[in-house]
């Protein structure tokens, strides 16, 4: 990889702010002062040292988002704000993109990464990755709506889904539920629950494959998965 193209993608600064940066003789390779971009480095093998400081590659980046409702899963957008919007700048260079959507007014679990092997794993309809959410229901759902999922339901295109698991933590005027499944058609939960005569008032994703939301992140807020995490997603193999 050219020094200037790894400085550039590590954040510090345009190909133009890099360039002055190596003629002022800051930077150095295993040791010898580097003033020329064009040069290669082995960002795995190579000790790359920036004004003193050691500069540490990375080509990946997994964070883990509690979407908060109004922002829109999408990098960029001519009118909403994004997912990408709500990151720092720091986590901006590394071009992240959200892994699946959320509608707007969905909040909860986001996966944002820039490993696109990754996100074709878990998004692919041959891999049948488990989503779990919740939501409020306006309407009582009962168990012949338990039931009906059970054995997938007909949208209003046609498509029949495949089978859901539903749990109804609180019936009554509205209810609340769990409603785990492994697709994800546009606005599916929502025209799930239409299906039945019943109308999505929340939603919540709460997980996704071996993941859960981590409560302890605020709406909008975000964290790096863990090493643990990573590995958990890249060795998921659903049952």
């Amino acid at each position: 990889m050219r020094v200037d193209k790894l400085l550039a993608n590590m954040g510090y600064g345009s190909r133009k702010e890099v360039k002055k940066l190596l003629k002022d003789g800051g930077l150095q390779v295993n040791g010898e002062v580097i003033k020329d971009g064009k040069n290669h480095v082995h960002p795995e093998k190579d000790t790359v040292m920036l004004n003193g400081e050691r500069v540490e590659y990375r080509e990946y980046i997994y964070l883990l988002m509690n979407k908060p409702p109004g922002v829109i899963s999408a990098t960029e957008d001519q009118q909403d704000e994004t997912v990408i919007d709500l990151l720092q700048l720091e986590d901006q260079i590394f071009s992240p993109f959200p892994v699946g959507r959320l509608d707007k007014d969905t909040e909860g679990f986001l996966l944002i990464t820039n490993d696109g092997q990754l996100s074709h794993q878990l998004l692919s309809p041959k891999r049948h990755v488990p989503k779990t959410y919740f939501a409020v229901i306006e309407g009582e759902v009962t168990q012949e709506d338990v039931e009906a999922f059970k054995r997938g339901v007909t949208l209003d295109d046609g498509y029949h889904t495949k089978p859901g698991e539903l749990t109804i933590l609180k019936a009554g005027l509205t209810s609340d539920i769990e409603l785990k499944i492994t697709e994800g058609k546009f606005h599916q939960v929502k025209r799930m629950f239409e299906s039945v005569g019943k109308r999505v008032v929340y939603l919540k994703r709460l997980s996704m494959g071996p993941l859960q939301l981590d409560e302890d992140l605020e709406l909008g807020e975000y964290r790096e998965l863990t090493e643990e995490e990573v590995t958990l997603l890249k060795e998921y193999r659903p049952s």
